[in-house]
């Protein structure tokens, strides 16, 4: 489960302010110590290796300060609720939130590797200026700092020729051993956060995500050590580089070039991400408050395919259609938390998750929750939950379409069981203020035991529609994705009869995958100038079909139709 994205992606005009920055501050830093004569002996020790580690360095600190908001999942659900705060087009930007966590923690990463790079080389450079024979300029900077009332330039004060020098500058120095430390622990953050860990081994991802904290840490005090030094402005007024650098044996010796002074750079990373900071900080107070209100689970459902329902009711929750929330069952993990969308409506009394059955921890919750037993689970034996959230997504805005495309694959048709759900119940009640006129729903599955524990669902609101004499406002169609052209046939054979023999509906269930072409030609041209909520719950595949059509078969006309693409990552 994961947050709803849609077709226009992440606005051209956010990524491009973003990338803007980043590309502005790395200009700017690169010349702050390219240029500048403070810097002017730093240069001639380290070479333009001095630059390149610490532009990267401004961006790190700018990255650093985004990468917590978009996680920050209570602010960004206040700001999507406050129509005063967010308008449409701004809370589709808000649902990209881990599409833009994640590009920043690819822009992490690659400073990170131009600044460990950079500063290799400066390392390098500096354990073999301190252990060069005197005569030049960078032995004459590296013994600055040896005699009293003398400030260092070189920060490396031992001399251990490279490769030793270098290791023991790695591990012994703060700003080294900080650096390695934070190094090792986004290496383990990115690597653990591929898709393919992520779905086979979530705890891994899980527990490896959570070295975040050992990086801010690491970040912090990375450069407490002032290891990047300047001529200072007092040492600058008495001492001209420009012209003392070619007297450098002269130093202190002549009244025109004393010795030069230097002093480090106070750490400025602190300043970036102490805001973002204590911002994760109080999400972290309030879903730790809010996860320790009692939930109670009121019943357990054992579905076909591997899936169980939870349904549970705690005081005070509210959801609206589509939301999700966070799960942690203490009897399986202290530590473990999972999402889940939302299955109930937000008409009924309890609210439910559908769990499928793909790993350790979603194993061990069906086994406390006894669904491996036959015999019936006295209410006392139920374990413990744990709930944080409800969370909002883009499926709250649904409703404000008049047209709707629902496409759910396999298990993601969970998020519209809350939806069609939700129109069942506003049907029964008062439709006059509905809003949502058409919906066409699509859902595409390998194995009709998927098909049971929705069909009683679909089989309501179809006679509820029939009942109102409105039967158009639900146009659905079930696929068969998995099944060859000779099972297909044995079920051809009952086409004609009233009910569908696999489903138990009116509908017909079709085998094979939609022509997805047709279905939006065909939408197209019965919904003219009318915007189209197209809503997914499926593979990346799947997504980007979804989205090529939603743009190709868009007017370029604004008074035309268009095609609005949202879609749910698992």
């Amino acid at each position: 489960m994961g947050n709803w994205v849609v077709n226009e992606g992440l606005s051209i005009l956010v990524i491009l302010v973003w990338l803007g920055l980043n590309a502005f501050l790395f200009w700017w830093y690169y010349g702050v110590y390219d240029v500048p004569v403070k810097y002017h002996y730093s240069r001639v020790l380290l070479g333009s290796a001095l630059a390149w580690a610490r532009a990267p360095a401004a961006c790190l600190n700018f990255n650093c300060l985004l990468i917590l908001l978009p996680v920050c999942r209570n602010l960004l659900s206040f700001l999507r609720g406050s129509s005063a705060c967010c308008s449409t087009r701004i809370r589709r930007q808000l649902d990209r939130n881990l599409t833009f966590h994640k590009m920043v923690a690819w822009m992490i990463a690659l400073h990170t590797a131009i600044h460990t790079i950079a500063h290799l080389f400066n390392v390098e450079r500096c354990v073999d200026a301190r252990v060069e024979a005197k005569g030049t300029i960078q032995a004459a900077l590296s013994d600055l700092g040896d005699e009293q009332e003398e400030t260092y330039l070189n920060f490396v004060r031992k001399k251990i020729p490279n490769p030793e020098g270098g290791l023991y500058v790695a591990f012994t120095y703060l700003a080294g051993l900080s650096g390695v430390i934070i190094t090792l622990a986004l290496i383990l953050i990115i690597t653990s956060s591929t898709k393919t860990i992520r779905r086979s081994y979530f705890e891994v991802f899980w527990y490896t995500h959570h070295l975040f904290v050992i990086f801010f840490i690491g970040l912090v005090i990375h450069g407490a050590g002032r290891i990047v030094r300047g001529q200072t402005a007092e040492s600058l007024k008495k001492h001209d580089p420009k012209i003392c650098e070619k007297n450098f044996t002269q130093w202190g010796k002549i009244p025109s070039c004393p010795i030069p002074q230097f002093a480090g750079n106070p750490p400025m990373t602190w300043k970036w991400v102490v805001v973002p900071m204590i911002l994760y900080f109080f999400e972290r107070l309030v879903r730790f408050w809010r996860s320790q209100q009692k939930v109670v689970i009121t019943k357990v459902v054992n579905h076909p395919f591997k899936t169980f329902e939870l349904q549970m009711m705690k005081k005070g929750f509210k959801m609206e259609v589509g939301q999700y929330i966070f799960v942690q069952c203490p009897t399986v993990s202290h530590l473990e938390w999972h999402p889940f969308t939302l299955t109930s409506a937000p008409e009924e009394d309890y609210f439910s998750i559908h769990i499928r059955i793909v790993g350790d921890w979603t194993e061990g919750l069906s086994s406390a929750c006894g669904c491996d037993k036959k015999e019936f689970q006295e209410a006392w034996k139920l374990p413990k939950i744990l709930v944080d959230g409800p969370f909002g997504t883009a499926s709250e805005d649904v409703f404000s379409y008049e047209t709707v495309m629902l496409v759910g694959a396999g298990i993601g048709v969970t998020p519209f069981a809350s939806v069609l759900k939700s129109v069942w119940y506003k049907y029964c009640n008062d439709a006059t203020n509905l809003r949502l006129k058409k919906i066409y729903f699509y859902w595409l599955c390998r194995d009709t035991h998927a098909f049971e524990w929705f069909a009683d669902l679909l089989q309501s609101l179809e006679n509820q529609m029939q009942e109102r004499d409105n039967a158009g406002f639900l146009s659905y169609n079930i696929y068969l994705t998995g099944w060859d052209e000779s099972q297909a046939t044995h079920f051809t054979v009952h086409h004609d009869e009233e009910k569908d023999v696999i489903t138990g509906l009116k509908q017909k269930t079709l085998y094979g995958r939609p022509n997805w072409e047709n279905e939006f030609k065909t939408i197209a041209s019965q919904h003219p100038s009318s915007r189209v909520g197209v809503f997914l719950c499926g593979p990346e595949a799947l997504a980007e079909t979804l989205n090529k059509q939603c743009i190709n078969n868009s007017d370029a006309d604004p008074r035309g139709v268009h095609f609005i693409f949202n879609k749910e990552n698992f």
